[in-house]
């Protein structure tokens, strides 16, 4: 079964971290890929850009609208994920657990089931 990791970051907390913990948590996801890579379960990871840069695409009520910026105005935004194939949930959460943010107070991860696919053709 896919699911989604969903990498929630607040640019505050990490603007106050050390080189030192930057570095590990750098490392940290390195290891991560190399571990579900090795084991088979990895599929994909993407970083994303700042919200700032975003654009929202959203109906005015006849055509879509474009505006720049985030969705909504948040501190913490999606920053990344990781797309994983694991036999369960209890096994996708347990892979979450070995991401380095995990353990930085103010960083979340969300683990969401992949209900549709569609890789494409290359």
């Amino acid at each position: 079964m896919k699911y989604l990791i969903l990498m929630h970051v607040n640019p505050e907390v990490l603007e106050k971290l050390t080189d030192e913990q930057q570095q590990a948590i750098g490392d940290g996801h390195g290891a991560f890929m190399e571990t579900t890579k090795e084991s088979g379960e990895f599929l994909a990871t993407q970083a994303l850009g700042d919200p700032t840069r975003s654009k929202v695409v959203r109906s005015n009520g006849d055509d879509p609208e474009v505006t720049d910026g985030p969705f909504v105005e948040a501190k913490e935004f999606m920053g990344g994920f990781y797309l994983i194939d694991v036999e369960d949930e209890a096994r996708a959460v347990e892979l979450a657990t070995m991401i380095p943010d995990a353990r930085i107070p103010g960083l979340a991860l969300e683990v969401r089931p992949v209900v549709f696919s569609d890789l494409g053709d290359g």
